[in-house]
């Protein structure tokens, strides 16, 4: 007898740089075929580009017989519309630290950043929402009053898979990416009126917060789609985190994340109180420096990643006291939106190619262990480091990574997992089950920390450093 076809759902990771859909077996999520297009480079696009992208990465049938599909997209960017659902102007992208001023002045006006805590359960950095809100109604009041509706990029693209049909009925979201909005409350799950008021002077319209397993709507071929989510909820729910897992993702930007049954809210505003793609909370600190930090020091030594990573291998750990600072592009944790990058223990005796790409690996994973002790400190466990990311693929950055996390650092097999999240969730939903189908997920190896100190070592050096050049 043939074998009884399967059920296929596609899972869509609309991120910074590209749109990448997977298609897989709703059962088991084995992945059937997938497709992926680029994105324009950027800090602020016209969302109809990642339409464009979405259309060419599920063209020649990728989407056929498909059931169920998801999209899971880039947090915070702000795609406003207006009366007739038209883009005001492009989109701005997490990235975009043209709002940082908007942030400060946003934190001293409700009260300082314990108030957001409160209030949000995180405290303002320039990637949220709100603050881009108060940008354009500062420096773009003309398109400000034309503004309506503001919505998220993943809740923009999953409204136009409907729009292909009717199945369009209204904008709608998730708690996991409505909670990186600046304007909802993680303890309450509900959007903050007074907040969207603080920001742009009134309340605009906002999409409806589905639940984790609900129906956004059906496409004219009678497609189920799902609410879908963020980017960094997807990847923990493409995961299966188990308890005392916490996620390190090494892609454009850092992330470092745990699944929670609790909100957890952190006094001191670094790690975000997000909420998950499980119906749970996801603590969460962001970085923008991950990769690129990797890529630009391979430029600056006039070579590719694999010749950086063979250069960093060639360095004693500690990379002969250098110490890089990877704010290269600003930062969001610590919040340093105007920061630069800095090389600090420079001397004749260091001053090599094999020492700086050493360094250059050691200062982009030390800001990320930063955020892994923040885990800790409020309350959760922290017993395996899970390594996600393109990043996470380096030779030296697996060397170098257990030792300073001081954890066993286990890498899953290359994957999408933001796609897979996405992918799963509308299993899900297609399934109309009380708990989400249970999904394998394999890994190619687990590191464990050496004996030493050297890299708690390396890590007193980093923060002194940060002490030295950016004192709180």
């Amino acid at each position: 007898m043939p074998d009884a076809p399967r059920t296929l759902v596609a899972g869509v990771d609309s991120s910074t740089q590209s749109t990448k859909v997977v298609v897989c077996d709703a059962e088991t999520g084995e992945i059937v075929r997938s497709g992926r297009a680029p994105h324009p480079d950027g800090t602020s696009v016209h969302p109809d580009r990642w339409w464009d992208a979405f259309t060419a990465a599920t063209a020649e049938g990728l989407l056929d017989e498909v059931a169920a599909i998801a999209v899971g997209g880039q947090q915070h960017g702000m795609c406003a519309l207006d009366e007739s659902g038209q883009v005001v102007r492009d989109a701005l992208l997490w990235n975009d630290t043209r709002s940082a001023q908007a942030a400060r002045d946003l934190t001293d006006e409700l009260g300082g950043p314990q108030e957001w805590v409160r209030r949000t359960g995180s405290a303002l950095v320039p990637s949220f929402t709100v603050t881009k809100v108060r940008w354009l109604a500062e420096h773009e009041p003309e398109n400000a009053a034309r503004v309506q509706d503001v919505v998220l990029p993943h809740d923009w693209l999953t409204a136009q898979i409907l729009k292909q049909g009717n199945g369009f009925e209204r904008y709608t979201t998730d708690r996991g990416d409505a909670s990186g909005t600046g304007y909802f409350s993680t303890t309450d799950d509900s959007y903050l009126p007074d907040l969207q008021e603080l920001a742009l002077g009134r309340v605009f319209g906002v999409p409806e917060v589905l639940a984790p397993h609900q129906v956004a709507g059906r496409t004219e071929g009678g497609m189920v789609v799902g609410p879908g989510t963020g980017d960094n909820a997807g990847a923990a729910f493409g995961l299966g985190l188990r308890p005392g897992d916490v996620v390190v993702s090494l892609g454009t930007s850092g992330a470092v994340f745990a699944d929670a049954d609790r909100p957890v809210a952190d006094p001191n505003g670094l790690i975000a109180s997000f909420a998950s793609a499980s119906g749970g909370h996801l603590p969460l600190m962001a970085t923008l420096n991950a990769a690129r930090v990797l890529t630009a020091a391979a430029r600056l030594l006039g070579t590719d990643l694999a010749g950086l990573d063979r250069l960093a291998l060639a360095a004693p750990p500690g990379a002969g006291g250098l110490t890089l600072l990877p704010y290269l592009d600003g930062e969001r944790s610590p919040n340093l939106p105007d920061a630069t990058g800095t090389l600090g223990g420079l001397t004749r005796a260091n001053a090599t190619p094999e020492n700086l790409a050493r360094a250059a690996v050691e200062g982009m994973l030390a800001n990320l262990v930063a955020g892994v002790a923040d885990v800790r400190r409020l309350g959760l466990p922290v017993e395996r480091v899970v390594l996600i990311g393109g990043a996470a693929a380096s030779a030296a950055v697996r060397a170098v990574a257990p030792g300073l996390f001081g954890v066993p650092v286990a890498i899953p097999e290359p994957g999408e997992y933001v796609g897979l999240g996405a992918a799963r969730q509308a299993a899900w939903v297609l399934g109309g089950d009380e708990r989400p189908p249970e999904w394998e997920v394999r890994y190619e190896a687990t590191l464990e920390p050496p004996t030493g100190d050297e890299g708690a070592a390396v890590l007193d050096r980093y923060a002194a450093l940060l002490g030295t050049v950016h004192p709180s």
